[in-house]
């Protein structure tokens, strides 16, 4: 009989130690770097390789399956010839020679089609801190049916009193195991990703480090740029008293994504409905991905970063007619701040998620001997944040009113 190893953090192969079946729930909670999700991946993709189960990937929010489990199931795959060798992975399922089969879906406004789903062996929540609690009350009873049946949850911890904090770190139910892992706890950590740590150590308040590195949960700072302004709300904007559609976007590639946003104004407030974005999208398909996401974008202006003419100039004959690039002056960026702090608060759609994080992420450096919040922004968890300053570009020189048609590089 043929064997293989695989090598796993040592806390997974303590939390995978014992059989399917010999427990309900297994969880994982920590900050980036922890090998949490891959670790996840490559333990269910064994499991359907073992015996043919139906494994339920979901989370609270699934715009698409390129943001969902079914990536890191690839890489997981991939990176074994042997599991490679097993499985069918298509762009939008994921399959086993011997019936496995992966589902991706979302709970959001959607949790009905989830409990209609049967015979779940495996149910994997991911991102599982944004769950609510309803859609905890709906699933387990749905997933639970079969023998043997498990639940997996992984998170990276934001609120003390979260669903899934009170029901995996405070109040730790029979027949289930959690663990915390960060970091310092993954054997196989790159050193690429280390750089961009000790970096962020550097230049992030230490609770925006804490929370980010270290699986701390987020507390409010004076170092945050839009602390007391942000609201996450569900909304339908447009109509009568709306101003806009407002749109940004901000160009990106290897390390940092592509980001566009649409916004509107309305009773002094700021509202954000929709974003689009991701990390290494090519130019040829950001308009495709950013329609698909931001409905109608391309019948309006959309201001993006001026430093990337030929980007701008591309989308114009590709997808984005009105694509037109901002004018930037020396402190546009505070002059933006000011701007959005202008508003009585901003209000952003519970969808927008990498937005609602940059807002909470978005930060000044702090002095780390003396504590002291400096008045410069971290050039970091800002490319949403980018987004909306350029396209809310025309109000802000209202605000200042500043002859600006001097371009600056880098701002």
């Amino acid at each position: 009989m043929a064997t293989a190893t695989v090598e796993l953090p040592p806390k997974l192969v303590e939390l995978f130690a014992q059989p399917r079946g010999a427990l309900s729930y297994r969880c994982a909670y920590g900050g980036r770097g922890s090998g949490k999700s891959y670790g996840f991946a490559l333990m269910a993709a064994i499991w359907g390789f073992a015996e043919p189960l139906r494994v339920l990937c979901t989370r609270d929010l699934q715009v698409s399956i390129k943001e969902s489990f079914h990536a890191e199931l690839k890489a997981a795959i991939g990176a074994h010839p042997w599991l490679a060798a097993h499985y069918d992975v298509g762009v939008d399922y994921l399959k086993g020679r011997n019936g496995t089969e992966f589902l991706f879906r979302g709970l959001r406004n959607n949790v009905q089609a989830v409990k209609s789903t049967a015979k779940i062996d495996l149910t994997i929540v991911e991102e599982a801190e944004d769950v609510p609690e309803a859609s905890w009350i709906a699933l387990e009873p749905t997933v639970f049916r079969q023998p043997r049946a498990e639940m997996w949850a992984i998170w990276n911890p934001r609120l003390e009193g979260s669903p899934v904090d009170v029901r995996f770190r405070r109040q730790l139910p029979e027949q289930a195991m959690a663990v915390e892992m960060n970091w310092w706890d993954n054997p196989f950590f790159p050193p690429e990703l280390d750089a961009l740590r000790r970096l962020d150590e550097q230049r992030m308040d230490p609770a925006t480090y804490a929370h980010v590195w270290e699986g701390a949960y987020l507390v409010n700072s004076d170092a945050q740029v839009l602390a007391g302004k942000v609201r996450v709300a569900e909304f339908t904007a447009g109509g009568d008293g709306w101003d806009g559609p407002y749109h940004g976007l901000d160009f990106g590639f290897a390390q940092d994504p592509t980001a566009a946003v649409r916004c509107w104004v309305r009773e002094g407030r700021l509202w954000v409905d929709a974003e689009a974005g991701a990390i290494a999208l090519e130019i040829d398909a950001t308009a495709t991905h950013v329609k698909e996401r931001i409905d109608g974008i391309e019948r309006y202006v959309v201001r993006a970063d001026s430093s990337r003419p030929e980007s701008i100039s591309y989308l114009q004959r590709h997808g984005l007619p009105r694509c037109i690039g901002v004018d930037k002056w020396q402190g546009s960026v505070e002059d933006g701040i000011a701007h959005l702090r202008s508003y009585a608060e901003i209000v952003v759609h519970p969808r927008c998620r990498r937005k609602i994080e940059e807002t909470r992420l978005w930060s000044y450096r702090v002095d780390r001997l003396t504590g002291d919040v400096l008045p410069q922004v971290v050039d970091a968890h800002n490319h949403w944040m980018d987004a909306l300053r350029y396209a809310l570009a025309p109000l802000v020189k209202r605000r200042t009113g500043m002859a600006v048609g001097m371009t600056v590089a880098g701002l």
